[in-house]
């Protein structure tokens, strides 16, 4: 009779260890199949665990172990703070967008405890996600001033609001008393800044010599997805552009903080304005454009508007480059909508008259908001882009010219206009909204009339008519976040900061 090779192979020690593995194995994976996995699902990943957001950041992702049950999750997160958001999914990733900014100075906590996973029995706590808890934090709430304090005059100073550890100063100065700062711009993440400066004497003196520098904040945000940044002291300054061929007027910052553009004229030729493009490590470049005005980078930093003759020029930030887009009809570009969807610009009227108009290049708008007899001064979209923030005035019955100041908030869902607080009557204001939308910062300046000035020290600041300022209040305007009909309903009532200054402005 011939042998069996199946039952012969078995026979051998080694095939029967083998069997008997494969058998084992073989109930084990049955019994997972029937049974499901026993472990807990859980959080792998959160995007925003122990890290520092700022008004950019909108959005977390949440990455599970295993596909959840979505209602589950929903139902059993927990900010705290609460942050308004709307939940989207894709596979076993979560987002959540955030309704509005995170506000400034806070530290929030996030939960969840309760969730299950997409395939499990409601009634098996073993399928109960592992509970999960992390936290994250919002920028400080910090801004910047000049200083008009005797120690402090034309000097650029750093308050936080939002300090609580006693070994961190609330108040820094950040330039030198050599330096007179007459112009800053804060970069996108606030830990420098650049500003226009002369040497202190030279602009007592009435000689116009800015250069152009950078100076660090001493703060060091942290950016969700990207290493930790070196830290750097405050006050450390770099010079990115001296005077001694041009003369170095206004200025602005890209979005994207790589770019600056700079109104220069020739020393040995007055009459030749143009704009200079400065980028970090490549000399400065004309850009060989017609004389003009007011000017402001776009927000995507590819393209600078600028008032020339009768209108506004989009122009690329390349020498020599033709306008995109002119507009005949506006004089004046006041802010753009932070995602570059529409921009706030000023028309003049004919019947001398002034009209703020929003923009929409994309769909063809431009839709008149306000005509005034007085000024339109400033307009700053909020953060959401649904409120323009707006510093106007109004003409004062009477035989002597008066102008009124106000801020008013325009809901652009209804452009109905609302007045939110009358100001006292100055003609050089300067309004900040805050990277979150919550609060407005506004000085108040008080100047020496025309007998005064001179017993008035000369080492005083001055405004940009001439007139010598004795001192400056600065003011909070706090504003309620909420939805846009109700964020503007009735006058609110400013705060008076502790301390003394000059064109105040947010850290973004």
């Amino acid at each position: 009779m011939g042998s069996n090779p199946i039952a012969d192979k078995f026979s051998q020690p080694l095939d029967r260890v083998a069997w008997v593995a494969m058998a084992i194995l073989t109930v084990i994976i049955a019994a997972i199949l029937l049974t499901g996995e026993r472990t807990a699902p859980s959080v792998r990943e959160f995007s925003w665990d122990e890290q520092q957001i700022g008004a950019e950041d909108r959005a977390f992702i949440m990455t599970f172990s295993r596909p959840m049950n979505r209602e589950s999750v929903e139902d059993h997160l927990k900010i705290e703070p609460p942050l308004p958001g709307k939940i989207s999914w894709a596979g076993r990733r979560m987002a959540y967008t955030l309704d509005r900014p995170a506000p400034y100075g806070f530290e929030f906590q996030v939960t969840l405890d309760g969730a299950r996973d997409r395939f499990s029995d409601p009634d098996d706590e073993s399928a109960q996600i592992q509970p999960f808890l992390s936290r994250f934090r919002s920028r400080d709430r910090a801004i910047v001033y000049l200083g008009v304090e005797p120690e402090e005059r034309g000097r650029l100073i750093l308050y936080n609001l939002s300090t609580a550890d006693e070994t961190t100063p609330r108040k820094t100065i950040l330039t030198p008393k050599e330096l007179w700062v007459t112009d800053y711009e804060p970069y996108p993440e606030g830990d420098r800044i650049l500003f226009s400066a002369s040497d202190r004497l030279s602009f007592l003196q009435g000689r116009f010599e800015q250069q152009l520098y950078t100076v660090t904040t001493g703060i060091h945000p942290d950016i969700p997805g990207e290493p930790p940044p070196d830290p750097k002291p405050p006050g450390k300054i770099e010079r990115i552009l001296d005077s001694q061929e041009y003369q170095n007027l206004s200025f602005d910052l890209a979005p994207n903080g790589q770019i600056a553009v700079v109104q220069r004229i020739p020393k040995d030729n007055p009459g030749q304005v143009s704009l200079w493009k400065i980028e970090p490590g490549k000399a400065p470049e004309s850009l060989g454009n017609e004389p003009g005005g007011d000017f402001m980078i776009t927000p995507d930093s590819t393209g600078v508007v600028v008032a020339q003759g009768q209108g506004l020029a989009n122009l690329p930030l390349e020498p020599n480059a033709e306008p995109l887009d002119f507009m005949a009809q506006f004089g004046q570009i006041l802010s753009f909508k932070r995602d570059g969807s529409a921009a706030a610009m000023v028309k003049f009227n004919t019947d001398y008259t002034r009209s703020l108009f929003l923009v929409i290049p994309a769909q063809g708008v431009q839709k008149e908001l306000w005509r005034t007899n007085g000024s339109i001064l400033d307009a700053q979209f909020s953060p959401n882009g649904d409120i323009l923030y707006c510093l106007l005035t109004k003409l004062i019955p009477g035989d002597e010219y008066q102008e009124e100041p106000y801020i008013a908030a325009i809901d652009l869902n209804t452009e109905q206009l609302q007045t939110l607080i009358v100001l006292p009557q100055q003609r050089e204001i300067q309004m900040s909204l805050s990277p979150d939308g919550l609060g407005l910062l506004f000085d108040q300046i008080f100047v020496a009339s025309g007998e005064e000035n001179p017993a008035v020290s000369t080492d005083l600041p001055r405004t940009s008519s001439g007139a010598t300022v004795t001192g400056s209040r600065l003011w909070l305007l706090p504003l309620t976040g909420a939805p846009p009909a109700e964020e503007v309903k009735g006058e609110l009532k400013p705060e008076q900061l502790p301390f003394s200054g000059l064109q105040p402005d947010w850290l973004p």
